[in-house]
Order: C-alpha cells, then sequence, then structure tokens
C-alpha cells in the first residue's frame, strides 16, 4: 500500500495534478465527489478526510454526522478530460468512522468484507458486466424520450448515428484503464452495449461507478443525454448489467471441472443453486427501482422465473459455452440485473447467495431445456419454477425476510434501503399516471 501510495504522490507532482477528486457511493449507488489540493494527499492516505456524512443518502444521523473519506491509491487514475482547473485525477475512497473502523454505511466497505470472507474460505470473485444503456435527444422528465437512431442488434449503418458517441466513449474508457471487450447497438432504438472485461469484484464496481460517469459526460459533449433507466420505452426492450461471474483458488478456475458434461465443477453447481435459491431475495438490490420491474416481464429477453440453463437466453443463470482449452474462461451469467443498481451491494448479495450454495452444499435443481417463456403456468409449476418478484414491493417482502441479505448488507444498510424504497412505492402507489387516465377516465 505504501509503495502504491508514493506511487500516486509521484505521478501527481510530475504530471502537474491541480486537484485530486475523491469519490465515493451514497447507499443507492450515487457517485459523490469533493476535491483536495496535492498538498492535502499525504493527509489523506494517513488519517483521511473529514466531512459531514448526516448530508449523504444512508450514511449517517445528524447526531453521529462526522465520517471520514480515506483514498484507496489501487483506484488512481489520472482524469482524460480537461478542466479549467488543470490536469485532475481520482480515487475511489473507503467511508470510515472517525476512530478508523470500516463505516456501515458504506456501500465498497460492504463489499471489501464480502470478497474478504470468500477470500478466508480460499477464493477470489471476479465478474464482468455487460453494460446496456440508451442515447436520447434530451433528458427532459416532462416529454417522451427521443432515441438518436432506429438501428437495431449489431446495426452498423447510417442509421447508427450514436456509434461515434459510443467510440468516444470506449477510448475514454480506456485511457481510465477500465479495457472493454466488446461494443454494440443493441437491439432497442437507440440503445447499445458495452462489456467490459474481467477483473476481481472491488475494481469492478469501481469500474461501474467510473462507467456510468464517463458514458454520460461523453453523451453530454456530443449535445446527447445518456440514460441507465431500466426500461425508458415502452414496447421495447429494457436495459440490462447481465454479470458474468466465477471464483478463483489462486489461478485456477474453481468453476471448471474437464470431466463434467456441463465442464461445471461441483463449487460451480453449488454456486449456482445459492442464486436459484436466493434470487427473489437479492433481486430489491439488483434491480431497485420501481422502474426495474418494468423490464422483468415475458417477451423482452429478460428473466422472469428462476432457472438455469446453458444456451438457455429465457433463464436467470446461464451457462456460456466454454472456450476449447481454456479452463478459466468457465463462468456464469447472472441475467437478472440492471444497469442501475449500486454494483457494489449487487455483486456482495450476488456472491453472498453463490457462496451460501457453495457452503451448503445445495444440490443443483434440473436445467430448463426449454424456453420458459412458452411454457404454460401448469408446465411451469410442474418443473418448480419460481418468478422472479413482480413488483419492487414483492422484492423488499422478500428482502425484508431475508436472513442472508440481512448479513451481507449489516443492519445499517440493510434497515435504511428497506425504509428509504417503502417509501419510493409509496410515492409510486400514490401516483395516477397517463395510463390510468387514458384507460378509465373516458369510461368510468
Amino acid at each position: 500500500m505504501e509503495r502504491q501510495q508514493d506511487y500516486v504522490l509521484r505521478t501527481v507532482e510530475e504530471r502537474g495534478v491541480r486537484l485530486v477528486r475523491l469519490w465515493f457511493t451514497d447507499v443507492l449507488g450515487q457517485l459523490k465527489s469533493f476535491a483536495i489540493s496535492p498538498a492535502e494527499l499525504e493527509t489523506a492516505f494517513d488519517e483521511g478526510m473529514h466531512f459531514d456524512g448526516s448530508a449523504i443518502d444512508g450514511f449517517s444521523r445528524v447526531q453521529e454526522s462526522d465520517v471520514l473519506a480515506r483514498p484507496d491509491p489501487n483506484s488512481f487514475e489520472l482524469l482524460p478530460w480537461s478542466s479549467e482547473d488543470g490536469n485532475s485525477a481520482r480515487m475511489f475512497c473507503d467511508i470510515e468512522s472517525p476512530d478508523g473502523s470500516p463505516f456501515e454505511g458504506d456501500s465498497r466497505q460492504v463489499l471489501r468484507r464480502n470478497l474478504d470472507r470468500a477470500h478466508d474460505r480460499g477464493y477470489s470473485f471476479l465478474c464482468a458486466p455487460e453494460m446496456e444503456f440508451f442515447y436520447f435527444a434530451d433528458g427532459n422528465p416532462n416529454t417522451a424520450p427521443e432515441p438518436l437512431d432506429t438501428a437495431s442488434y449489431f446495426d452498423l449503418t447510417t442509421a447508427d448515428v450514436a456509434g461515434n458517441i459510443r467510440q468516444r466513449t470506449i477510448h475514454m474508457l480506456e485511457a481510465m484503464g477500465i479495457p472493454v471487450e466488446y461494443s454494440f447497438h443493441e437491439d432497442s432504438a437507440s440503445q447499445h452495449e458495452i462489456d467490459l472485461r474481467y477483473t476481481d469484484a472491488l475494481s469492478m464496481a469501481d469500474n461501474v461507478m467510473t462507467f456510468r460517469l464517463v458514458v454520460r459526460e461523453i453523451a453530454m459533449e456530443h449535445g446527447a443525454y445518456a440514460t441507465f433507466m431500466p426500461k425508458p420505452l415502452a414496447g421495447q426492450q429494457g436495459s440490462g448489467m447481465h454479470t458474468h461471474l466465477s471464483l478463483f483458488e489462486g489461478d485456477t478456475n474453481a468453476f471448471y471441472d474437464a470431466d463434467d458434461p456441463y465442464k461445471l465443477s461441483t463449487v460451480g453447481k453449488s454456486f449456482i443453486a445459492g442464486l436459484i435459491r436466493h434470487a427473489p431475495e437479492i433481486t430489491a438490490v439488483t434491480n431497485q427501482l420501481v422502474n426495474s420491474y418494468k423490464r422483468l416481464i415475458i417477451g423482452y429477453e429478460a428473466p422472469v422465473f428462476v432457472s438455469w440453463a446453458r444456451n438457455n437466453r429465457s433463464a436467470l443463470v446461464r451457462i456460456p459455452v466454454t472456450k476449447p482449452g481454456k479452463a478459466s474462461s468457465t463462468r456464469i451469467e447472472y441475467r437478472s440485473p440492471d444497469p442501475a443498481c449500486n454494483p457494489y451491494l449487487a455483486f456482495s448479495v450476488i456472491l453472498a447467495a453463490g457462496m451460501a450454495g457453495v457452503e451448503g452444499g445445495y444440490e443443483l435443481p434440473p436445467e430448463a431445456a426449454t424456453n420458459v417463456f412458452e411454457m404454460t403456468d401448469q408446465e411451469r409449476k410442474a418443473a418448480g419454477l419460481r418468478a422472479l418478484p413482480q413488483s419492487l414491493a414483492e422484492a423488499l417482502d422478500e428482502m425484508e425476510h431475508s436472513e442472508l441479505v440481512a448479513e451481507t448488507l449489516g443492519e445499517h444498510i440493510f434497515e435504511w434501503f428497506l425504509r428509504n424504497k417503502r417509501s419510493e412505492w409509496a410515492d409510486y402507489k400514490s401516483h395516477v399516471s397517463q395510463f390510468e387516465l387514458s384507460r378509465y377516465l373516458p369510461n368510468w
């Protein structure tokens, strides 16, 4: 750690950095920031920087407001966009209580704790999300979203007018040390996908937070608006954050077994079984908005029922084909999360659910070999297929009774999240929508 701190201090001096932006995340996954001068860097590393946590959603109450932001030197990156203040850099922070202990309202610390727990059992947790999002002409919430193109899946035509924005975004991500594996136009009008390359879960959560900012920044540079809202357009597919996952024991992929027909080890099967058993109770975290559940419906390729399969994209958990001769590529894909989640909390509950399966030796239920959307209700019931929660309220009910989620998030975040999201649902219930006015006002 000291060596990395020295590297940061030396780089800041050599590159003439004028401001160091300290980034952290509130419980809902909104990026927060304040800036310090290079003269304060050593103090920040040694003592942390005080701020009023009561001003941040999900952090402190007024009577216990002081917290410390301690920058993580491993997350240091120069910011490639220009600023009136000159060169600047950023670091993600771990939030601590005044006594230096991890602050229980900090979602980054929640992920650290769960990763440490897995590490104590010999595992490291790697992931790679597929980030989907939309470009619109503007972000005015009082008018219908206006797509920039009418292109579709994998289109490379003059209709894909947002292609240049996407390419500029990729260059910016690469400049910030975030490698991209794939990018393309998605199925819906003006919908795009950028897939991030595998890395450890903590670095990836930092990358997701950076990704969302970069996508929006570059869109604004081009006079457009980018959104990670899960379902902004009715009648079209929503945006998911399908996340590829694997456990490693050192350099060995713990999910791989060359002798298994699926090439899946006992650890891999138990991890999937954990996700299958606990999926309903972690869904409020992986899909935290009222709008998230407008995406999780039949007809739009998003998962609706709790199932697993190999090459079946109607399943909640999919097993991608392992590349021949490359055991390290063995992974599973968890398909319900959306890009509006808090990635630190989402990765935490996904890991906890999978590890519960590994530690408990859960048995993997039968594979859903057919398209579960085309099955009748009776067929799904006979196959033992449950539905994911169909609304935020249902998801919160499942979460509220979950010992696994309570333990994973810790009491502070668990209780605050439930209160906040119950309030969001109450606001939604009290709202009279245009759908209701159009359908009922003329006839009742």
